[in-house]
Order: structure tokens, then sequence, then C-alpha cells
């Protein structure tokens, strides 16, 4: 996080401060003590050569992050449904890590993140930066052998609606491993239409 440079993302007034900011089309890029907190928990799964995606990638900043993390070697994907938010996060990519686009290093591709991308998978890694009401099970097939998801999901409890972020590991057998790491609140994780009405 020291070496992408925030302000070059987030282009609010005070793109350092630690709480969410507005990014356009009803998005935000999360406070930087999440995008902290989902880097650690993802640490080991983003080692130099793995594959990360990135659900719901926005401005492109933690994708970057990912990417200077896997190395030269590996390959993050970010995914949004909003084309000119992947407009907008190759832009910040080029103007800050040219790099990553040359070596293939990273690459933005506007489609459902629900879905994921099945066709550059499966990843080690997988964060998802929007609640989901329910875990998709698209994302959990394309993780690979000793992967792990990270992804916000929805929960009720009585008349309570809150969100859990939950952990999936996906083990070296195949089975799946789920862990609830903390009460997080996200935008919805939804179609470009209804995103765009809110």
């Amino acid at each position: 996080m020291l070496t992408v440079d925030r302000a070059k993302y987030c282009h609010e007034s005070d793109p350092y401060l630690d709480r969410p900011r507005r990014i356009g089309y009803n998005v935000t890029i999360s406070a930087p003590h999440m995008h902290a907190y989902a880097l650690s928990i993802l640490s080991n799964q983003l080692s130099d050569g793995a594959k990360a995606l990135d659900v719901g990638s926005g401005s492109g900043y933690l994708s970057a992050c990912m990417a200077y993390m896997v190395g030269s070697h590996g390959r993050v994907i970010g995914i949004e449904h909003i084309p000119e938010l992947i407009e907008i996060s190759t832009r910040n990519v080029r103007e800050d890590n040219p790099h990553f686009l040359k070596e293939s290093r990273i690459k933005f591709i506007v489609g459902d993140g629900r879905l994921g991308h099945a066709a550059d998978g499966p990843y080690n890694a997988i964060h998802v930066g929007a609640a989901a009401d329910t875990l998709p099970q698209e994302l959990i097939d394309q993780l690979a052998p000793g992967g792990r998801l990270i992804c916000p999901v929805v929960a009720i409890e009585g008349f309570q609606r809150f969100q859990d972020l939950l952990q999936v590991d996906k083990n070296a057998d195949g089975t799946i491993t789920k862990k609830k790491l903390m009460q997080v609140s996200y935008v919805p994780l939804t179609d470009p239409t209804t995103q765009l009405r809110n």
C-alpha cells in the first residue's frame, strides 16, 4: 500500500483519510484499513506468480496493490460491470504503474463479478469488494486448491440486517472451509441497472 499511491485512484480531496470515498457511479473505494485487512488476509495467496481476481475493482487501487504482491510472473484480473469504471481504473494504473499493463500483470474486464471470470482461473486469491446476498458458488468454483476468497455477505437475524465478511478456503482435496471474520458495511454486489438507480 505504500508503493501504490491511493491519491492516483481516489481523486476526491484528502484521499488518504481512513474512510470510504466516492469514485462515481454509486461506487466507493473502501477505507484504507479495509484494504490493508483484505491484503493481510490474502497475503499467503498473493505470493509471487499467483493469480488473483478482484471483484468490483472500482478505481483499480486494490487490483494494483495485488499486482504488486503477485510480482511480474503473477496476474490480477479486475472485474467491474460498469464500463466507465474499467476505463477509469485502466487510466489510473497507466498513470501510476504502467508496467503492470505492459507486462499483462493486471487486466481489467467488464463483466458480472458474481459470475467471476473462469477464463483466467483458477485463482489463488479472490477478493469481493461489495456485499453479496448469498455467497456466489461460481466464485468458490474458480478458487484453486489452497486458494482463499473473502466476500462480504448479507445476513439477517430477526429484524436485523447486517453483513459478515466471510473467508472461504479451498483445501488441497477440494473441500471448503468457511469462517466469519467480522461485521462490515459495503455497497451491494448487484447489476449495473440497480447500482446506477440507487
